[in-house]
């Protein structure tokens, strides 16, 4: 995160960057994201589409890896997979921490119902590229306005179960207060918050071995309660926020991320 005194000079300048409603702090950390570069990807350039499908064209699995850890990174030509994006979207909270806005998948789905994942699916053709993807299904999911959110980077690529590129983007809610959720109740059944760093600390944490490609791969499952109610973040959605927090909060998690053989190089420093 920034240091205070380098505060008040982003601070100034918020005005005309398109952070007026946001802290110094926030802007802070937008100018520093602005920055990061994440690892060069396999495919940048657009993939042949296969017939691959997930409910609802959602981005969401049961486990999911950063790209460069997975087999496609060895042997690109045998996968080619659709692509997805979904939205990292920060505020700061009541009590000054980072928080992350999540949802929970309607129960009446016929896959993955109930399960906790970020706003986001599948890349459709209109799609100008990643945020727009992002941003739309956002908009669609939970009526977030894509004006309310200041996108400042894109985090690696990652891959999830069935073989979707899914592609997380970050970006600033300028004015939480403006952000009124509208959920559609086709496919959310709610929308919540939780503190990004917790995806840093090994507190109501666990994980287990899965197997995936012919190796085992560690699946984090995290527990968390808002309002009463008992959420788990687990697989794709985890490991995303995992990364995220790494980039954003310049460490690493307090825990194994991934098996030593898989573990792949985090970029924290901006």
């Amino acid at each position: 995160m920034a240091s205070p005194n380098s505060l008040s000079k982003v601070a100034m300048d918020s005005q005309t960057d398109g952070f007026s409603g946001c802290s110094p702090r926030l802007v802070a950390l937008a100018q520093e994201l602005r920055l990061y570069k994440p690892p060069r990807s396999i495919y940048e350039i657009d993939v042949e589409e296969e017939s691959i499908e997930d409910s609802a064209g959602k981005a969401v699995s049961q486990v999911g890896f950063p790209e460069s850890a997975t087999p496609m990174a060895n042997e690109p030509k045998k996968f080619r997979p659709k692509r997805a994006a979904v939205l990292i979207c920060l505020f700061e909270g009541d009590d000054g921490d980072l928080r992350v806005i999540l949802t929970k998948r309607a129960s009446k789905l016929s896959t993955h119902s109930s399960e906790v994942a970020l706003p986001g699916g599948k890349a459709e053709e209109a799609d100008a590229n990643d945020v727009e993807t992002a941003t739309r299904e956002a908009r669609e999911e939970i009526g977030l306005d894509p004006s309310f959110v200041n996108i400042v980077t894109t985090l690696e690529q990652f891959l999830s179960l069935h073989l979707i590129i899914v592609i997380p983007v970050i970006g600033i809610l300028s004015d939480k207060k403006a952000f009124k959720p509208a959920l559609n109740a086709a496919e959310v059944e709610a929308v919540f918050h939780a503190p990004l760093e917790m995806f840093l600390k090994d507190d109501n944490r666990r994980s287990k071995e899965i197997q995936w490609a012919g190796d085992l791969w560690l699946m984090h499952f995290f527990d968390y309660e808002m309002n009463d109610k008992k959420y788990v973040i687990f697989g794709l959605t985890a490991a995303i926020l995992i990364r995220a927090a790494s980039v954003v909060f310049k460490r690493s998690p307090a825990f194994l991320e991934q098996n030593p053989k898989f573990k792949p190089k985090i970029k924290t420093r901006l």
